[in-house]
């Protein structure tokens, strides 16, 4: 992408135009779009006009205007359709993970042990271990069980 590591400020802007004008599996919109309430005219259709550019070029200012004006009443629509979009996705990536999930579930007087997750105080590098303890269930204790944080010791 770039020749020197020193002139990614000049790469920048292209960047994000990429950015901006592609669409997101999460809402189903560019964020171009969601903010502008049309989608960008992308540097390419400049040169060699898209069948839109060909049209709006065609119009009359006034008509031009008139259109525009219906295009951003439109955006709250757009806006709406983008949120029902990313509460649907939101479901399927829950109900991706949620199928990996195993409930397990432990007597008393089992033995598990417990991960150390990389967030937490314990994790001291790659070589430290994964696990903690030789823990013993006891009656009359609960154990919040998150998936692949503890793991029966036989």
């Amino acid at each position: 992408m770039t020749e020197k590591h020193r002139d990614w400020h000049e790469k920048l802007p292209y960047a994000l135009m990429a950015y901006r004008t592609s669409i997101r599996t999460s809402t189903g919109a560019t964020p171009y779009s969601l903010m502008y309430g049309m989608e960008a005219v992308l540097p390419a259709e400049v040169e060699i006009p898209s069948l839109r550019i060909l049209m709006e070029t065609k119009l009359e200012e006034a008509n031009w205007i008139k259109q525009r004006h219906e295009q951003l009443s439109l955006i709250d629509e757009k806006r709406l359709n983008a949120i029902c979009h990313g509460q649907c996705y939101q479901k399927r990536m829950a109900r991706a993970y949620n199928k990996k999930v195993h409930l397990r579930t432990f007597d008393e007087g089992d033995k598990v042990l417990k991960r150390i997750l990389p967030v937490q105080d314990e994790a001291k590098g790659k070589f430290a271990p994964n696990w903690q303890g030789l823990f013993i269930v006891q009656k009359g204790k609960r154990i919040l069980l998150i998936p692949a944080i503890f793991n029966a010791y036989s």
